[in-house]
């Protein structure tokens, strides 16, 4: 109890000094000791239903069962959810990814494990696994994005994370310009597992974006090569396809 205090107050301290910056606006959050400002909560948008039952991304036809990219692609993993449209947090992603941005992942994390927790829980994973990034990236960046949020969300509900089970071998390109084709070739061998026995049965890959599914099926593959049989995903964001 006493740590949680520390903590706590600690905490406090850092958001006095260092203000905590909204995930939306990027100024110092409004009101104080809040995780994002009042005016800026309604302009994230949510995935609404009827979504995909495949990867969870939201279906223009209402009769449809899967999206587009989900009923021409048999994918790896089991199924999957997402929090937001990409479209509504591209930029907030972006500087959360690339500009330092980590404290906007307490909001994430707040967000998903109250929206997506009791589904993910449901699940009875035995761990969730951030997709890894590229040593080198981690070194410029200083962080993983995947892992930062991971281990929000793993704190909030309460699951582990296992952050050491895979790493990535190849430096792939970025993949925003590329085909779906190009994402899957791009991503071949990018992935290892470095152990020789992974004991889980059921894991949550954890990432910032779904797109095509490519970099989540990379990973569920090793995976699936591993042993583990109940391979899902969460998402903070979800894209339109390709």
């Amino acid at each position: 109890m006493k740590k949680e205090y520390i903590k706590t107050f600690c905490g406090m301290l850092l958001d006095f000094i260092y203000p905590r910056r909204c995930p939306v606006c990027d100024k110092a959050v409004k009101p104080f000791g809040n995780l994002i400002c009042e005016e800026c909560k309604e302009k994230m948008e949510y995935i609404k239903a009827p979504f995909c039952l495949k990867c969870g991304k939201e279906l223009k036809e209402k009769r449809a069962v899967f999206c587009h990219d989900c009923s021409a692609k048999e994918h790896i993993y089991d199924r999957g959810m997402a929090l937001f449209t990409y479209s509504s947090v591209a930029d907030s992603i972006y500087r959360f990814k690339y500009r330092g941005r980590q404290e906007y992942a307490a909001y994430y994390g707040e967000r998903m494990a109250k929206l997506l927790g009791s589904r993910i829980l449901a699940i009875k994973p035995d761990a969730l696994v951030p997709v890894p990034i590229h040593s080198s990236k981690k070194r410029k960046r200083g962080y993983n994005q995947a892992e930062v949020l991971a281990e929000e969300l793993g704190t909030r509900l309460g699951i582990p994370v296992k952050k050491n089970l895979i790493k990535r071998v190849k430096k792939t390109v970025p993949m925003k310009d590329l085909s779906a084709q190009e994402r899957q070739n791009n991503l071949k061998k990018a992935f290892k597992i470095c152990h020789n026995d992974v004991k889980l049965d059921t894991i949550v890959i954890i990432d910032d974006i779904y797109t095509t599914g490519s970099t989540v099926d990379a990973v569920a593959k090793e995976f699936r090569q591993a042993g583990v049989k109940h391979i899902y995903f969460v998402t903070l964001a979800i894209g339109n396809g390709i």
